[in-house]
């Protein structure tokens, strides 16, 4: 009789909102989840709960931008379990606010910072975990975006972001966007799917009071492309099953 192995899957940012709950519902399906968390104390206090729930929850120190962190994590799970078979970049920033840093005044400091979370972070982390990627008979990669990424529904007067603009935030995810479509590209004919997610607006610290869906719903589209079966997408941009104009 076959003993069946469990997945593994690592989520950055997964001590709380979207990320944790990413976890949460990735590890109630089985899957050994990694919570990548800059504090590890704050990663360790978020699995001991997940374990309350019977999940398979592990922390582990991942700053993303901290490159000796990504070489730190890759030889752990190399060394614990030999291969990776879903990685969610969720961690990002928001550090732009409206209408405070307009387009024509947006630092270059804001720009890098921006721009080094949540995209140089996200490629260079991915390049470092996928030989384990490969080694997975159903590897999935989702790069956690937002509908903010949409050049076509930022260019389009009446759209639902039309007149939300945070430039660096933005022009971020719209950059994570190409790297999903490159990179599914090169890999097309593997195992691996490699999708961008748009969580819809939700109630976390970035998402603030006002965002119309609870962090539950929130994680749904990262769990659907993290676990979609050998004929689902790749190189596509989703909200749940929605996909959403470039």
């Amino acid at each position: 009789m076959a003993i069946e192995v469990k997945r593994v899957a690592l989520i950055t940012g997964a001590n709380k909102g979207i990320g944790l709950e990413t976890a949460r519902q990735l590890g109630a399906g089985g899957i050994t989840v990694l919570l990548g968390s800059r504090d590890l104390s704050k990663g360790e206090a978020a699995a001991s709960a997940l374990k309350k729930e019977r999940i398979d929850a592990r922390a582990v120190k991942l700053d993303v931008d901290v490159a000796a962190d990504h070489t730190s994590v890759a030889k752990a799970i190399e060394r614990d379990f030999g291969v990776l078979d879903i990685l969610v970049n969720n961690a990002g920033v928001l550090i732009d606010r409206r209408p405070e840093n307009e387009t024509s005044v947006t630092s270059m400091e804001v720009l890098r910072q921006t721009f080094n979370t949540n995209f140089f972070a996200v490629v260079a982390l991915t390049q470092t975990l996928l030989p384990l990627l490969r080694k997975s008979t159903a590897g999935r990669i989702v790069n956690l975006s937002s509908i903010l990424a949409s050049s076509t529904l930022h260019a389009t007067e009446g759209s639902p972001i039309y007149n939300a603009k945070t430039f660096a935030y933005d022009a971020s995810k719209t950059a994570l966007n190409s790297f999903t479509i490159h990179l599914a590209h090169e890999l097309a004919g593997t195992r691996i799917k490699v999708n961008s997610a748009d969580p819809g607006w939700v109630k976390t610290e970035m998402g603030g009071k006002g965002a119309t869906l609870e962090i539950a719903d929130g994680a749904k589209t990262s769990v659907r492309l993290a676990t979609l079966p050998e004929d689902g997408p790749t190189g596509g941009y989703f909200h749940l099953e929605e996909s959403l104009p470039w």
